[in-house]
């Protein structure tokens, strides 16, 4: 190989990276894409391509990639107290500010906020909370959890086997307890001349089923994201959580609402709860918290939850739990940045101005004979791509069909991200029409061009 192949940055990353979630045949066959700075919703590589991100880095850039108001909250905060930890009775006087705002802008009429690094050790962090606080009140046995089939809740051993996702099987998840309900797709998941309102209801049927099987007694909580993002972005079916909660709270099976994704702004309000018009007992935030300018995760505790909580913390003068960098004052500063930023700098304001443009932009593509639908809410949808529409048979998975989607639209400038055989956007939220048409265009040639190679 010639010196200047062996040199280059995609032979670089290839020979000193271990890839996650990274469809090797594609990196064997077209290198990686090494990104250098971005410039609003664009981002370049080391060859000075210009990319449209249409999945706004991982969901989070909702701002984009160069924000002068979050890049000044950062440098100042690191110029002035550059870290810390909030061990011992100490925090830094950014983690107060935060806590007090997240409280303020939370559904909840008073709350507690505990932080971590990531979504994946939030909800890592809320289930050891509900093992701590049951077994504090003398129910050891509560430990169960239960989730979705498609649902996404992070990659530690707990959060990976809470996702409801069969790639988990290669690392023996999911642990024993985690229990996987049907996914609430109706698309999908219906019978045939089943209603969507008795979809939802035998979603219910078997919630309930499910809890007198296991016992409600063994149950210690229940995960939902509002919308499952990395399921492929999965609406519930209508009167969804109306449906189940009744049934949970009967149990009194706590509710925790996984807003990792959907909280601030990404489904047209703060939080998808309040978009879907449910109340959950807890809150996990991260990605559009800090608007992707710092790693950081947060548990936000609900009244009950959180009472409960400072009870059993009581009997013990501990919570033993915790991570070195739990409310970075960095990480704080520019999470009140972002706050700020989405909803006061016409950022929220833009999702809604831009959903129903992105809305029609999802129909228009959707006409298409080898889509099955389209799908989402807010900011974020999907199009799930079939070899024939009326039966919604997928196509082969050696086919790679959403895999050679995304690659052809990077060709043309556009990132995309494909999930199972849909394609996702979850485009910034400072995007301009005009951007919005360049991202369907892009799109649009790009479906053309592999569903003319394999339909």
């Amino acid at each position: 190989m010639p010196d200047d192949k062996l040199n280059s940055w995609e032979a670089r990353a290839d020979a000193h990276s271990f890839y996650g979630f990274t469809d090797m045949p594609t990196v064997h066959d077209r290198g990686t894409v090494v990104l250098t700075h971005g410039k609003g919703p664009y981002v370049y590589d080391t060859q000075g391509r210009e990319y449209l991100d249409s999945n706004s880095g991982l969901w989070n850039m909702v701002a984009g990639f160069d924000h002068a108001g979050l890049i000044k909250a950062a440098q100042d905060q690191y110029a002035r107290f550059p870290g810390y930890h909030a061990f011992f009775g100490r925090m830094s006087d950014q983690t107060v500010m935060l806590s007090e705002k997240l409280s303020e802008v939370s559904p909840f009429e008073r709350a507690k906020v505990f932080y971590t690094n990531s979504g994946s050790e939030a909800n890592d962090t809320m289930v050891k909370m509900l093992w701590f606080l049951h077994a504090s009140e003398g129910n050891p046995q509560r430990r169960k959890i239960l989730t979705r089939v498609n649902a996404y809740h992070g990659v530690t051993a707990v959060s990976a086997s809470m996702t409801g996702k069969p790639y988990n099987s290669v690392f023996g998840l999911p642990l024993p307890g985690f229990i996987h309900l049907t996914c609430p797709h109706y698309w999908r998941n219906g019978k045939d001349g089943e209603t969507e309102a008795q979809f939802t209801a035998r979603m219910a049927a078997e919630l309930e089923e499910t809890i007198a099987k296991e016992g409600a007694d063994t149950i210690a909580g229940f995960f939902a994201e509002p919308v499952q993002g990395a399921g492929g972005v999965i609406p519930p079916s209508d009167g969804y959580f109306q449906a189940i909660l009744p049934i949970l709270r009967k149990h009194d099976i706590p509710v925790i609402a996984d807003e990792v994704i959907t909280g601030f702004g990404r489904t047209g309000n703060t939080w998808g709860c309040e978009t879907y018009d449910f109340m959950p007992d807890a809150i996990i935030s991260s990605k559009n918290l800090t608007a992707g300018f710092f790693p950081m995760g947060a548990v936000i505790l609900g009244p009950e939850l959180s009472d409960r909580l400072d009870a059993a913390v009581e009997e013990i003068e501990e919570f033993p739990h915790g991570f070195t960098a739990s409310g970075h004052p960095v990480g704080c500063a520019v999470a009140l940045k972002a706050i700020d930023v989405v909803m006061n700098e016409g950022l929220a304001e833009n999702v809604r101005t831009l959903t129903p443009l992105f809305e029609a932009g999802m129909a228009r593509l959707a006409e298409n004979k080898n889509i099955g639908e389209w799908r989402g809410k807010g900011l974020m949808g999907a199009l799930e791509a079939v070899a024939d529409k009326d039966s919604k048979t997928p196509f082969d998975g050696s086919l790679s069909v959403s895999e050679r989607i995304a690659n052809a639209c990077t060709d043309q400038g556009l990132i995309c991200r494909p999930l199972g055989q849909a394609i996702v956007l979850c485009p910034p939220f400072i995007m301009t029409p005009a951007q919005m048409d360049e991202m369907f265009g892009k799109l649009e040639k790009a479906l053309d061009k592999v569903f003319a190679e394999v339909a």
